[in-house]
């Protein structure tokens, strides 16, 4: 039949088990850190995470302050362009009084006479076959004034242009300055 079973009592091994001998001191037992003696493992620091972390997040913030200092003179440049190539396109297909009233500063136009600009516009005798190319073209905001210096060249059949604009204004920026003259 069956053995009767004797109850669990500590320090003593139950039927088919080995005792193990008894150390003295804080690890005596074996426990979730190993075998008996031996130190518990270093806590993992994330000391390198952290630094890894700060390191990922500056550069981050680099990256997307160049993004938006690139998209912000970017955006100022092409509107400067996109003023000289609308002012010029205007001049070269002959609609000079259309560019007088558009593009020249209220101040430009009481030095300038509108009649006076057409035909300065026509003794240049642009055509067709005139290109627009910018050369150097530079913008600024001072005090929430914002500036745009043009310079370049039509180029038309047998014959050149020198040009150079510039643009000021807060909101809206106008022609302050013109030079176009035939290229020596």
């Amino acid at each position: 039949m069956s053995s009767p079973q004797e109850p669990y009592q500590p320090g003593h091994p139950g039927p088919g088990q080995q005792q193990l001998p008894q150390q003295p001191g804080p690890y005596a037992a074996a426990g979730p850190f190993g075998l008996p003696g031996e130190e518990p493992p270093a806590r993992r620091r994330p000391r390198l995470w952290v630094v890894l972390t700060a390191i990922g997040g500056v550069l981050l913030l680099v990256g997307l302050g160049i993004v938006i200092l690139v998209n912000v003179a970017g955006s100022a440049t092409n509107q400067a362009k996109g003023l000289a190539d609308g002012f010029t396109r205007l001049v070269i297909a002959g609609d000079s009084s259309k560019a007088y009233d558009d593009y020249l500063d209220p101040a430009l136009q009481e030095q300038l006479s509108k009649e006076s600009f057409i035909s300065g516009i026509a003794s240049l005798n642009m055509d067709d076959t005139c290109e627009p190319e910018y050369n150097d073209l530079q913008v600024a905001t001072e005090n929430g004034v914002k500036s745009a210096d043009i310079v370049g060249l039509i180029t038309c059949e047998g014959r050149n242009v020198d040009l150079a604009y510039r643009f000021e204004g807060t909101d809206e920026l106008k022609m302050t300055n013109i030079k176009l003259r035939p290229a020596a």
